[in-house]
């Protein structure tokens, strides 16, 4: 599956970053002949434009129809931004260097517009640290941190787009009220390095889980150019509903994709959703089940993948993985162990179809209720060991099918651009 698209952002931005016409700004009021702020810049500030800013700014800053316009710190350095961006119907706009807090809602606004957000910060704000709407389409280059908002770290609905691209640190994406990121009818791929931990203790909306994906949101998380983690977060640690998509994989013996430790779920997909998790993922120590497939939804696992530690010994519907209510697994090469239950519990009209797994002291390797079916590597039925209590409908064989063709996204273009900003905004 696709999840990365081809950014709008570089090309334009590419060649806006290439004038070196500047605006100076001067939130402190130390130099006269800079603008004592950036709402005062602005009016000033046509296509192509850099304002380079200095010292704390209290203000909201309104960016609306412009186009390619570079607006940060110095390179090396950044500004404390008391208040919120609002990037509204502009192409092509780059931010560096900005640590923003707004007391009084979200700190980053972005509406039909194209951004990149340079080693900027939104933390600590009263709405959401990041809010992408009506086709926003933002990259988070370097490193950014959406911690500690009273709402959600990082919103992306109405058919926008969010990627997660950060070459030189992290994107930190923690102790948010609800879940660290939401996803409605909307795109978020991360490439590497990002974390999504401890969120969802304040508030019960989308149950909070550290991701939160409906009306068919789509998600990527690659692991080629370092770990993602999702960890910690009190209602789960992805939920996926009304037909949403997601992609977890990585290079095999490379970086993993961790989602570990978050309460009840590692993942779970509900209401006509599907997930692939291929190679470099580990799913482990859930109080439920590491996946739980429900409401005639699929998942695929293939690879390096390992179900491992999940599940209460006294909860009767534990699992490595549940697949329930009309719902379809199909499972090769992955491991499913140490589980509190059957390595795969299958339930209400459900399938699965596995073959060269690895099970290894679960409570039994699958069970099903009498409406379930597998079909597998193990066996014939007659000869079925003890741990396997399910029917096998036919002695066909597995179904054959390859590896989904996922794709990362490619940094370079970003490190680019972030090499150019150095050069245009750093003191000669």
């Amino acid at each position: 599956m696709q999840v990365w698209k081809k950014s709008q952002i570089g090309a334009a931005l590419s060649a806006s970053l290439a004038v070196h016409a500047q605006i100076l700004v001067d939130c402190s009021g130390t130099n006269p002949a800079a603008y004592p702020s950036i709402s005062a810049a602005l009016p000033n500030a046509g296509p192509g434009s850099t304002i380079l800013v200095t010292g704390a700014c209290n203000e909201n800053v309104f960016i609306q129809a412009a186009t390619s316009l570079n607006l940060g710190a110095w390179y090396g350095q950044t500004v404390t931004i008391n208040g919120n961006i609002t990037v509204d119907h502009s192409p092509f706009v780059y931010l560096y260097g900005l640590n923003v807090t707004n007391p009084n809602g979200n700190g980053f606004d972005v509406n039909s517009s194209s951004v990149i957000l340079d080693t900027c910060t939104s933390s600590g704000n009263a709405g959401n640290g990041l809010n992408a709407a009506f086709q926003g389409d933002v990259v988070v280059v370097a490193s950014g941190a959406f911690d500690g908002n009273g709402g959600f770290g990082i919103s992306a609905s109405g058919n926008s787009w969010v990627g997660l691209a950060p070459f030189a640190g992290l994107a930190d994406i923690s102790n948010n009220t609800g879940p660290g990121i939401y996803i409605d009818a909307s795109i978020v791929g991360s490439a590497s390095n990002t974390n999504v931990i401890d969120n969802g203790f304040g508030g019960s909306f989308a149950g909070g889980a550290g991701v939160a994906m409906l009306d068919g949101s789509t998600m990527g998380l690659s692991s080629y150019e370092g770990p993602n983690i999702v960890q910690g977060n009190a209602g789960g640690g992805i939920s996926l509903g009304e037909a949403s998509r997601l992609s977890v994989f990585g290079p095999t013996g490379g970086p993993l994709n961790l989602i570990q430790n978050n309460g009840p779920f590692g993942i779970q997909a509900g209401f006509g959703s599907q997930v692939t998790l291929s190679n470099a993922t580990v799913v482990s120590d859930h109080s439920g089940p590491g996946l739980d497939v429900y409401a005639n939804s699929q998942v695929y696992v293939n690879g390096s993948v390992q179900i491992l530690r999940n599940g209460t010994n006294s909860d009767p519907r534990s699992a490595g993985i549940r697949v329930d209510g009309n719902s379809e697994a199909y499972l090769r090469s992955a491991e499913v162990s140490q589980n509190n239950g059957p390595a795969i519990l299958a339930l209400v009209n459900s399938s699965i179809d596995f073959t060269g797994m690895t099970f290894s002291n679960d409570l039994g390797i699958i069970n099903c209720d009498s409406s379930s079916a597998m079909v597998s590597d193990l066996s014939p039925p007659a000869s079925t060991p003890p741990s396997v209590r399910c029917k096998t409908p036919h002695l066909l064989g597995n179904h054959r099918g390859g590896a989904s063709a996922l794709k990362s996204l490619d940094l370079s273009e970003y490190k680019t651009l972030h090499a150019k900003y150095k050069k245009l905004a750093t003191k000669h």
